[in-house]
């Protein structure tokens, strides 16, 4: 579920859109290389990229569908040698993606020892998800994942009211006084607030708006934060151990510190 670049043909530099933002410094059509892609299907400024405006690059996870598609769908054909494979392809990384992000967190509900009554469960939604995968690009393409994504869903949020029981109730108190927003704060649009040093055990932050929030010192152990949008927002010492469904490129979007507690499956940025 870890992206392997040497092994994929550089398919998140083709095959997605960038528009010129704050996250990319142009604009690049869907199926159209990125002009950084060398011949090799490697970044020509992969070491410089955040100070060439490709923010935005440094924070994209594939969970490992790179490799998947590349090496396993299409089996080793790459799309410059074999162009009547190129919008198949591009197509199909993108569903692949998302197959691969249910699996990364199935995998973690699986871990979490207040869920052990839906293993079964889940382990049957990781099999399903998995035997997707393996797919052919034909099967791939016609693919409709929602109605198997809303399933996987229901799954993980029972996985997660059961690790956050007891923790999420009532209001919370910034430590040192003054109260905390609520704690069921699913797409709550929290942009630039001022969350310093506020006890969010065990809250429902999920798709929560967070992009430049200040969480410096903030408790966020056990807080469900999938799919929440980080980017910009404040971390150093903040308490992110035992939070759920954190994933490394929400981490690489936000600022924090060497102060700031990780959960031991995810890395500290190398731009803390």
């Amino acid at each position: 579920m870890r992206a392997d670049c040497g092994r994929c043909f550089g398919l998140c530099c083709v095959a997605p859109a960038f528009a010129k933002s704050a996250d990319f410094a142009i604009d690049k059509p869907a199926g159209r290389p990125c002009p950084n892609l060398k011949s090799d299907f490697r970044c020509g400024v992969h070491a410089t990229l955040r100070e060439r405006g490709f923010t935005g690059c440094t924070v994209f996870d594939c969970f490992g569908a790179g490799q998947q598609v590349s090496q396993v769908t299409f089996g080793g054909r790459d799309w410059r040698a074999h162009p009547e494979t190129a919008a198949s392809m591009f197509g199909v990384f993108a569903t692949m993606r998302q197959l691969h992000e249910l699996l990364w967190y199935i995998g973690e509900a699986l871990t979490m020892p207040a869920a052990h009554g839906l293993r079964d469960d889940l382990a049957a939604a990781y099999a399903e998800t998995e035997r997707l995968t393996g797919g052919t690009p034909d099967a791939l393409a016609e693919l409709d994942l929602r109605e198997h994504r809303e399933e996987v869903n229901a799954l993980l949020l029972k996985a997660s009211e059961l690790a956050r029981a007891g923790l999420a109730k009532g209001q919370g108190r910034r430590r040192g006084g003054g109260r905390t927003p609520g704690k069921q704060l699913r797409g709550a649009d929290l942009a630039g607030a001022d969350l310093r040093r506020a006890d969010l055990r065990g809250a429902n932050l999920r798709g929560a708006f967070l992009i430049g929030a200040d969480l410096r010192g903030a408790d966020l152990r056990a807080a469900d934060l999938i799919g929440a949008d980080l980017r910009g927002a404040k971390l150093g010492g903040a308490d992110l151990t035992g939070s759920i469904f954190l994933i490394q490129s929400q981490l690489d979007a936000a600022q924090g510190d060497q102060a700031t507690r990780l959960p031991p499956a995810l890395a500290r940025p190398a731009h803390w």
